[in-house]
């Protein structure tokens, strides 16, 4: 999914290593987290496959670059991934893991956790008010109304997981809090 993911990103125009990872942080990372090597890893991967190309630019008073760009082959595997429907995704989540296991811990472990649990895996600890104006941002740099409207819906899908993530931790705790009296 990362390779997938960093194609995307390319798809939209040519960017070194380190503008992919701080596009990645404001766009991707709120839904997919990767680490910094993770990324240089996939993008060796990706080189190797033929699917990005590399162009190294030379500079004076900084360090030398890499420009990448995606590849015809790589914008045709970005578009078959794109319209694979075959298989349906599932879900992995390890706050549903630890939670379906919580009953080893006291009910104040529990009460703490879920009271934790929405700061902590917050995917805009800055807050989700101002994420609008990081949508508007990246459509002024992409110049296209119709992709920066799908990064919109993630944006959208990022804050609603955000609220109900608070409403479930409340009503968690809720009835947590009843079963202590």
């Amino acid at each position: 999914m990362l390779k997938h993911g960093i194609l995307g990103l390319l798809n939209y125009g040519d960017m070194t290593g380190y503008e992919i990872m701080t596009v990645f942080r404001h766009s991707l990372n709120h839904f997919w987290h990767a680490q910094t090597s993770q990324i240089y890893r996939e993008l060796q991967s990706l080189e190797k496959n033929g699917w990005v190309k590399a162009s190294h630019v030379e500079q004076e008073s900084r360090p030398d670059k890499n420009i990448l760009s995606i590849t015809d082959e790589g914008r045709k595997e970005l578009i078959t991934w794109l319209k694979d429907d075959s298989g349906k995704t599932v879900i992995r989540n390890p706050i549903l893991m630890k939670t379906f296991f919580r009953g080893e811990c006291s009910l104040d472990e529990n009460i703490e956790f879920f009271k934790n649990l929405p700061e902590k895996e917050s995917v805009f600890p800055d807050g989700y008010e101002d994420v609008d104006s990081v949508s508007r941002e990246y459509e002024k740099g992409i110049k296209d109304r119709i992709r920066a409207l799908y990064w919109k819906f993630t944006i959208d899908f990022g804050v609603m997981y955000e609220k109900m993530l608070r409403e479930w931790s409340e009503k968690c705790i809720k009835e947590l809090e009843e079963l202590k009296k």
